[in-house]
């Protein structure tokens, strides 16, 4: 089942359930007005839901075309972005450029940050820079949005609370990184709202793509119109998003709505390309010097997730820098 939030001028959108092929929608509004009140009730929600999906897909529900819909994010604000940096390599790889070690511990204890998520993007919303010197990134990632979650959830006990996946950019400001770290006391200023692809999925839409915690897709990064990734988000997930809900329960319990995120997708084979511009520059710096720069106005992204198929699960992110101010 795919569900998406339109975005209609409200704070949280409005709940549609979409088909399998992307061409259309039904209102979902007489079972949940919102994916976070849908949610909230998911053993209520989720089986009408699923009925109003099969009836779309029967022709026997009234569907809008997607066709000129405007997308919010599937949730508009959420009670927690939680993010994660399961892909060591994307670590090992960025921290080798600049000169230093990986942090201790990295392959058996998940790094995890907590990021804004009052205000999180649809799939066109505008990227703004309010200054070319923040070094304005782009990053791939996949996400899960979860139910209730109870504090000390087990990593057997973690499936069944994975309601969604999404796919996400996880923007960053590159050069406002460092100052922070120095600190000691995480990101904050360093990371800007996050886009979200339109469509989020339950876990059986991907079939067997989905296992062991992981989603097997092809992720695709284009950037100013040229293809810079091409990556398998699979294989190399070190730590599954049901590792992460056990890491991030230890201490707490998570409500209905949590985002968390598997972080940048990273393949060791550089062949492969790269879903964030850091990765690209910091190959360049351990070959010599990097030439990237970081996204300025009029740059344009796209990120999109493929199943074995080439079937597009989530949609696509479409994003082009804006310069200047704005309230994004």
């Amino acid at each position: 089942m795919r569900l998406a939030t339109l975005a209609d001028g409200s704070r949280d959108g409005a709940l549609v359930v979409v088909d399998r092929a992307g061409t259309c929608c039904a209102r979902a509004g007489g079972i949940a007005p919102t994916l976070q009140r849908a949610l909230d009730e998911w053993p209520r929600c989720e089986p009408l839901l699923r009925a109003l999906a099969e009836k779309l897909a029967q022709g026997a529900a009234e569907a809008l075309p997607l066709a000129g819909v405007a997308f919010a994010a599937p949730l508009p604000r959420a009670y927690e972005w939680v993010d994660g940096s399961a892909y060591l390599n994307h670590v090992v790889l960025v921290r080798k450029a600049r000169g230093a070690e990986p942090p201790e511990g990295l392959a058996s204890d998940p790094l995890v940050y907590q990021g804004g998520s009052g205000v999180l993007l649809g799939p066109r919303d505008p990227l703004v820079l309010p200054d070319p010197a923040f070094g304005l990134d782009f990053e791939g990632e996949i996400a899960a949005v979860l139910g209730d979650v109870p504090r000390g959830t087990t990593e057997d006990a973690a499936a069944q609370h994975v309601r969604l996946l999404l796919l996400a950019n996880d923007v960053t400001y590159r050069d406002l990184v460092p100052a922070e770290l120095k600190k000691g006391f995480g990101f904050f200023v360093s990371k800007p709202a996050t886009a979200f692809a339109p469509f989020a999925v339950t876990p059986d839409e991907l079939g067997d793509a989905f296992r062991d915690g992981r989603a097997y897709l092809r992720l695709a990064c284009t950037y100013n119109g040229a293809r810079v990734g091409d990556l398998e988000t699979g294989p190399e997930m070190h730590f599954s998003f049901f590792q992460l809900i056990a890491h991030v329960t230890r201490t707490r319990s998570l409500t209905a709505g949590t985002i968390l995120g598997s972080g940048t997708v990273s393949n060791r084979d550089p062949e492969r390309g790269v879903s964030c511009l850091a990765e690209r520059r910091a190959r360049e710096t351990l070959a010599g010097a990097p030439v990237t720069p970081y996204m300025r106005g009029g740059d344009a992204v796209r990120l999109e997730a493929f199943d074995r198929a080439g079937r597009s699960i989530f949609g696509a992110i479409e994003q082009a820098v804006v310069a200047g101010g704005g309230t994004l």
